[in-house]
């Protein structure tokens, strides 16, 4: 008998209830869905919300140089990058907190702070992995719809907090819908929150939106203790294949996250690779002015061939769509060689890139316009 016959009379041998379990929690959990992803140089790979431009050059030339030293293990403190944030952003180095990408930390932030049982409220529809990582954690996902401009609903999730409330989420702009939340609702809604409940201010796209079209979470953080910003360099800065994000916390909240980082998470080159980010903020800020410009402009064109549009403030555009709709579009862009993401029951999200990419998404919308 050869070895892949004794291999397959093993494992056949076994009976099915000889096999771990996994967790209901888990076997229940729906995947994440990345955006799709294709090779063909045809293709416009619009599905995932990236920078499609290339790494910024300081920041490709400290990967280079981290390279050489990746035998050895990364500062698992992270501390270059916690100082050079708290520069940055005029705090602590104690108040910050980092990790594989902002999804990353908040794992570290939910782990950190639910029981089995205890509840987490954001708005729906959001950013896909909140309900993921909540069930992970044996909590309890509650999900508020978003009102009639596709924004939060702030009212309806005070009235959603119970005693088993521990985390609030505010995704800010919106992800997948690009709505903010401006500062004086959020500050109102502060003060009907109770201060053991953490409020997090997700904003994984704060680069992208206008001058004061969202909070000033600096200053609400500030005057509330119980409020965390959660950040991540994928976005604006263009290392979303390194995974790197902060949290900005109180120090107490700040310490408990760093306890609850999986040891050595962010790799010795996106460290370097988001301080050299950090340091080249002038040309990133001409990379963002770039994308808002196109974000205008698709739009304005969107608006006028008869789309019902939201302002976005993020580098992605969202059409509200039944699965009709949705579905129509969908087949249109698959057939066109444009790579979108589609929600099931609310819409289609576009992600803005180069300027003839855009046009091809505005020549396939014009087609199909109401």
């Amino acid at each position: 008998m050869t070895r892949d016959q004794l291999l397959t009379a093993s494992a056949t041998a076994l009976p099915d209830t000889a096999l771990p379990t996994l967790r209901d929690a888990v076997a229940g959990l729906p995947p994440y869905v990345p955006g799709r992803r294709s090779a063909g140089m045809d293709i416009a790979a619009l599905a995932s919300n990236e920078s499609h431009y290339e790494p910024l050059p300081a920041a490709a030339a400290a990967v280079a140089e981290a390279a050489g030293t990746m035998n050895r293990y990364p500062d698992s403190a992270a501390v270059e990058l916690r100082e050079r944030i708290a520069r940055h952003l005029g705090v602590s180095a104690a108040e910050v907190a980092a990790g594989p990408g902002s999804v990353g930390v908040l794992q570290q932030i939910i782990t950190g702070l639910c029981d089995a049982g205890d509840e987490v409220v954001f708005a729906w529809r959001s950013f896909e992995a909140y309900p993921i990582l909540v069930e992970l954690a044996g909590a309890r996902p509650v999900r508020i719809p978003l009102d009639h401009a596709e924004g939060h609903d702030l009212d309806a999730m005070a009235a959603a907090v119970t005693d088993r409330t521990k985390v609030i989420l505010l995704c800010t702009p919106n992800n997948p819908t690009g709505v903010p939340i401006s500062h004086e609702r959020i500050e109102a809604f502060l003060q009907s929150v109770r201060p053991d409940i953490l409020v997090v201010i997700d904003e994984a796209y704060v680069e992208y939106a206008e001058a004061g079209s969202g909070p000033d979470s600096l200053a609400l953080y500030r005057r509330y203790p119980n409020v965390c910003i959660l950040r991540t360099f994928s976005k604006a800065y263009g290392l979303a294949g390194l995974r790197v994000g902060y949290a900005v916390a109180a120090p107490a909240v700040a310490e408990g996250l760093r306890r609850t980082a999986l040891p050595f998470a962010v790799s010795a080159m996106a460290l370097k690779a988001a301080v050299a980010s950090l340091d080249a903020g002038e040309e990133m800020e001409a990379r963002v002015a770039a994308v808002k410009q196109e974000r205008a402009r698709m739009a304005a064109q969107l608006k006028a061939q008869g789309w019902k549009l939201q302002p976005s403030q993020g580098n992605f555009l969202w059409i509200r769509a039944d699965d009709h709709l949705r579905a129509r579009l969908l087949d249109a862009f698959d057939h066109a060689g444009i790579l979108v993401r589609a929600y099931q029951g609310d819409g289609v999200r576009i992600t803005v890139a180069d300027p003839a990419s855009n046009d091809r998404v505005l020549r396939l919308l014009a087609a199909h316009a109401a």
